[in-house]
């Protein structure tokens, strides 16, 4: 529930606007509110870090707002409610008005949602799914540079999962799209909210079954296997991607060391 922020009120403040976060001297404001010049402001607690309340306070501030991706190496319970006050904050300015009726909502006061007035609809945040996937073949990851991602980072394969698709379903056609190689022995690992801008990233492990490499232009620069000892750059660490390979690599030495 929304409530105006006084002087001595204390805790995480999680500035958003339009996937942007206030990032004063890069880090992520913690404190009271008048170390910060926001009593006054209108936040809602989206949350508890270390005992502590975690603010939102929807707001463009004309310097230091960043990218979420700054705050990665943050603990991951603190870096996925950063991620939720993005995600809501995008919300809220996206549903402004009913998509059925065009008039006027307002926040929920019991949960995430905006409702309307006029003709009673109810809208949740939607969360994309998307499924992740490790995959073995012997000594040898399969590892992609994507093409949305020019830094020279090489990771695993990912993709959306499409209407009427199972997980398992949706890592067949996506490795098949993006590689041409078949896989195998799909094992679920973990999952991770991914605020860029709403996933729920599903990780998997897999192995290689057959076929050859053949990559998508559209969606890979290039795709290759590498050996668990020989690696290019990866993922940031705080990444599942970056786990799943991580995991991955401790496998193979367990198997040819």
């Amino acid at each position: 529930m929304d409530r105006i922020i006084e002087k001595s009120d204390r805790g995480w403040w999680l500035v958003s606007h339009e996937q942007k976060l206030w990032l004063p001297g890069g880090e992520l404001p913690h404190g009271e509110a008048e170390d910060f010049d926001l009593a006054g402001q209108t936040a809602r607690n989206i949350g508890e870090w270390q005992g502590e309340s975690v603010w939102l306070i929807q707001q463009n501030r004309p310097h230091e707002m960043g990218s979420v991706r700054q705050l990665l190496d943050l603990d991951g319970g603190l870096f996925q409610l950063a991620g939720r006050a993005v995600q809501l904050t995008e919300f809220y300015r996206s549903h402004k008005y009913c998509g059925y009726c065009g008039h006027t909502m307002h926040p929920s006061k019991t949960e995430w949602a905006m409702l309307c007035s006029h003709c009673r609809e109810r809208y949740y945040p939607q969360i994309a799914p998307c499924m992740i996937v490790a995959i073995r073949r012997d000594d040898s990851l399969l590892l992609a540079q994507h093409t949305r991602h020019r830094n020279g980072v090489h990771t695993v394969l990912a993709g959306f999962v499409e209407v009427g698709e199972t997980l398992e379903q949706a890592v067949a056609r996506e490795v098949m799209e993006e590689s041409g190689i078949k896989v195998k022995n799909l094992r679920y690992v973990t999952s991770q909210p991914w605020p860029f801008p709403q996933s729920l990233m599903t990780a998997f492990m897999a192995e290689y079954d057959s076929g050859e490499i053949v990559i998508d232009p559209k969606e890979l620069l290039s795709a290759k296997w590498y050996r668990y000892d020989d690696l290019p750059l990866l993922p940031p660490p705080g990444t599942v991607a970056r786990r799943l390979i991580e995991d991955t690599v401790a496998m193979c030495r367990a198997d040819y060391e």
